[in-house]
């Protein structure tokens, strides 16, 4: 295990192939779950329209998210696909952007698939996604005209984020005495899962120059928050959780269900590109250990107690999640992971959405093709 990590070593470890499975099984796995999602009629989430527009549908819910548009862009910066990515950005920009007030400089976090806003107000995950998105293209194709000045139009949602508030009407996505980004920037609580300390340490160095400071504090903020969110023995956190890391009930999302399990990629990530918290290698062993012997996954308390729940959603995105926990750390558990990640099929019904977008994602970071550009 790299002592530094890939954003000062430049080494992105390809654990699928340490694992037995070639470049080239690597390769077209990519390539063929690439072109499922996006291409391929009875699978794709992704649809063009005219104007050089695209959207990606959240399948289950039949409308268009930040999530799942920052998330689009994302993967399309991390595959080459230049194209795609500016479709994306030219939509949500056209749609889904707020040009005036109290909202403004945000996105609204869902709309229909006409381009109409179902609700106002944003989704923090995806304004983090949607900067760190465009931070890379500008790094990896240069900047270019009107909307696809990537870096300016990341450092615009940046300082938003951050200033809110302060020089505009609204409220900002991050708390600014604690540092924590709030699950909407009206309340005063968080969402584990949207916690990404490897994309502050980013913005630290390429976003606002006067915001440089904040971003260090927020990324190790988001360091300490995760660990008290996770709990000690199990590795399991709450979709919501209180700035302590409790579980917060009151909207009905305190314990270990769809949302949290973004946690253990996002820690996976952390510690491949930035490698700072030792912490992450007993996190991803306590939840792969307690996952090792469950046969089915459902929704647990963060204790670990099993909870019925008939409308389980997302068996797919727990397993790629599950399986990116290994690059905190290798251990007996990560072969079996592995293996059960690498014959899972992608899936094909309703709620394809969530959880083929979460596979893309591990497949793409165990093979070392999750990159800082």
């Amino acid at each position: 295990m790299d002592q530094e990590g890939a954003f000062k070593t430049g080494d992105y470890q390809n654990l699928l192939e340490i694992y037995g499975y070639s470049k080239d099984e690597i390769a077209i796995k990519i390539d063929k779950t690439w072109n499922s999602l996006f291409f391929d009629e009875d699978l794709k989430f992704y649809y063009e329209i005219d104007d050089n527009l695209a959207y990606i549908s959240d399948t289950g819910n039949n409308d268009v998210r930040t999530e799942g548009m920052s998330y689009g862009m994302m993967a399309a910066v991390q595959l080459n696909q230049k194209e795609v990515f500016d479709r994306l950005w030219r939509w949500t920009k056209k749609y889904m952007y707020q040009p005036a007030g109290e909202y403004k400089g945000y996105f609204a976090w869902s709309c229909d698939l006409r381009g109409n806003k179902n609700s106002e107000g944003p989704a923090p995950d995806g304004e983090e996604y949607f900067a760190m998105a465009l931070l890379f293209a500008s790094n990896r194709w240069g900047d270019g005209k009107a909307l696809l000045n990537y870096s300016e139009q990341a450092k615009e949602i940046l300082h938003e984020v951050v200033h809110k508030g302060v020089d505009s009407p609204g409220d900002p996505m991050w708390n600014p005495d604690n540092y924590l980004i709030k699950f909407i920037p009206e309340v005063e609580f968080s969402d584990p899962s949207y916690h990404l300390p490897h994309f502050y340490e980013l913005f630290a160095r390429w976003g606002n120059e006067e915001d440089q400071d904040f971003w260090l504090k927020a990324a190790e903020a988001s360091r300490k928050y995760i660990k008290q969110s996770c709990h000690a023995e199990t590795g399991l956190s709450a979709e919501y959780a209180e700035y302590d890391g409790s579980p917060r009930f009151e909207e009905g999302h305190g314990d270990f269900y769809s949302d949290a399990y973004r946690v253990a990629f996002n820690i996976g990530v952390d510690s491949l590109w930035f490698r700072k918290d030792p912490w992450q290698q007993e996190a991803a062993y306590n939840l792969q250990k307690f996952f090792a012997d469950k046969e089915e996954y459902t929704k647990y308390s963060i204790d670990g107690r099993k909870l019925e729940k008939p409308d389980y959603l997302h068996y797919l995105g727990l397993k790629a999640a599950n399986a990116s926990a290994s690059l905190a750390g290798e251990n007996e558990f990560t072969e079996k992971y592995l293996k059960d990640f690498w014959e899972a099929e992608l899936r094909t019904d309703e709620r394809r959405y969530y959880d083929n977008f979460l596979y893309l994602f591990a497949l793409l970071a165990l093979s070392g093709n999750f990159r800082i550009y």
